[in-house]
């Protein structure tokens, strides 16, 4: 129960995967899916032998960037998707893959004067600018901004976390660093963006900074660092989400502003969550603010000054009924880590309707203004939003009937890391009563043997050794 609503879990219904060295019709690893994924409710539908098809919408990040950024042009996939629930699978007797991705297409970003987006850490100073739009984040890049040769230039950095889809085709995303949404054309060029209130821009030695601090993979192989303090003094988006009528955008920091306790774990509790409306959407309006309390979780390993920590949230879902799915997790455990098994990953619950709207109170939305103090705790005159637990992705009991496990070897069948994206659709297309499969995708952060960049001009090998498959869940569950 939530507040009055009533959730389920009922089963894992459903497991697939997309190999790590596949790649898009531009000769690029597919990699990172599962930032954000949609579903298209118009194209769900259910086949007279009882599997479902659909199309599914895919956000990768911001390219493989784990030995430093690179020019990679932010974009979104299009799968059409095939789901056979198994219910009738066991510990003893699992189920192989059921749910199957067939690529269809992929949109890049581009700005407003069409020039491409990058993946590229944005600089620790300065901006571009355009007719109608606040100062958008900039990267200077040299020759190709892969390491080779080219013309260099200033371009509009993105690393893409968050996906909305309008009914007419465009989209909104949200950028972690900037913090900024975009809204693009069905094409994939930029036709308005939001930038956050003061307290959630990013700001270092008094001005805006948008750097993350992960110089390019060309310069010293991204270990330069050209930005002090690393750390900025507020930030980040992480999840995004929309109303079903498109008229409410949401937004919800990764957890805690740097101000408000973000660089600890332990401290990182109160994160802001943030309502737009975008009614006419070359103009949106900010409409509401909230304080979300992420979960705690002890973690044997720490010690107890540093106990219960933060589990930081990795997406945001609108439910019909007003209150919101929310993807809090704990990191370091999965495929391709030291260590294999997740203390907390879970779909979760939280609800506003009793909440303080600090943008309708006032005076907490300036750069210097902290909601929370900087060891975590809200401050007394604010109501946080009602938060409970749910779904937890962890369960074996679960997981083994699909051949998956939480813990124990680093194999293939390993849950990876990072869960970061939602989306639900009904178990009856055309009656719904309350029974609902939620998809999620994982990140792999495009780590392969096998990879591309540069429109299959840079191949890669990630140092680790590891072959992460983006791999899918689908839990089955009932809402009254």
């Amino acid at each position: 129960m939530c507040n009055g609503r009533s959730y389920a879990y009922e089963e894992l219904a459903g497991y697939g995967y997309v190999v790590s060295d596949a790649v898009d019709k531009f000769g690029d690893t597919l990699g990172g899916l599962g930032s954000s994924l949609h579903l298209e409710q118009g194209a769900w539908e259910k086949r007279p032998n009882g599997s479902y098809s659909g199309i599914l919408w895919a956000l990768p990040d911001r390219g493989w960037n784990t030995e430093g950024t690179l020019n990679f042009n932010p974009r979104v996939h299009k799968f059409s998707i095939t789901f056979t629930p198994q219910s009738d699978a066991t510990v003893e007797s699992p189920s192989g893959p059921n749910l199957y991705f067939n690529y269809l297409d992929t949109i890049k970003f581009s700005g407003p004067d069409g020039t491409p987006c990058t993946g590229l850490d944005g600089d620790a100073t300065g901006h571009l600018s355009f007719p109608g739009f606040p100062d958008l984040p900039v990267a200077t890049y040299t020759g190709d901004g892969f390491g080779g040769e080219g013309p260099g230039g200033k371009i509009i950095p993105v690393d893409s976390e968050g996906l909305y889809v309008n009914d007419d085709g465009t989209f909104w995303v949200s950028d972690e660093y900037g913090p900024y949404i975009y809204l693009f054309a069905a094409d994939g060029k930029m036709l308005a963006a939001i930038s956050p209130p003061a307290a959630i821009l990013p700001m270092r030695n008094g001005t805006i900074s948008f750097s993350a601090d992960s110089p390019p993979r060309y310069v010293d192989n991204g270990e330069g660092n050209d930005v002090i303090p690393g750390d900025p003094d507020s930030g980040r988006f992480e999840g995004l989400t929309g109303s079903a009528d498109g008229k409410s955008l949401y937004v919800l920091l990764q957890a805690a502003t740097v101000q408000e306790g973000g660089l600890d774990k332990h401290t990182q509790r109160y994160t802001r969550f943030l309502k737009y409306d975008v009614s006419d959407r070359l103009s949106p309006v900010y409409a509401g603010e909230w304080f979300v309390p992420l979960p705690q979780y002890n973690d044997p390993t720490a010690k107890p000054s540093k106990n219960p920590k933060i589990a930081a949230q990795s997406e945001v879902l609108a439910l019909d009924n007003g209150q919101f799915f929310i993807l809090s997790r704990d990191s370091g455990a999965g495929h391709g880590q030291d260590e294999s098994l997740s203390l907390y990953r879970q779909i979760d619950v939280f609800d506003i309707s009793a909440a303080t709207d600090v943008k309708t109170a006032g005076d907490y939305d300036c750069a210097e203004c902290a909601v929370a103090s900087a060891d975590g705790v809200l401050g007394e005159d604010i109501v946080a939003a009602t938060y409970c637990g749910f779904l937890d992705f962890n369960v074996n009991l679960q997981l083994n009937r699909f051949g998956l496990q939480n813990g124990g070897d680093q194999d293939q069948y390993l849950l990876n890391e990072k869960w970061e994206s939602l989306g639900m659709v009904p178990v009856d297309p055309k009656a719904p009563d309350g029974e609902f499969f939620v998809f999620s995708l994982s990140d792999n952060d495009f780590i392969t043997q096998g990879g591309f960049m540069n429109s299959g001009a840079l191949p890669y090998s990630h140092a680790s050794g590891f072959n992460l498959d983006n791999q899918a869940l689908v839990f089955k569950i009932r809402i009254s």
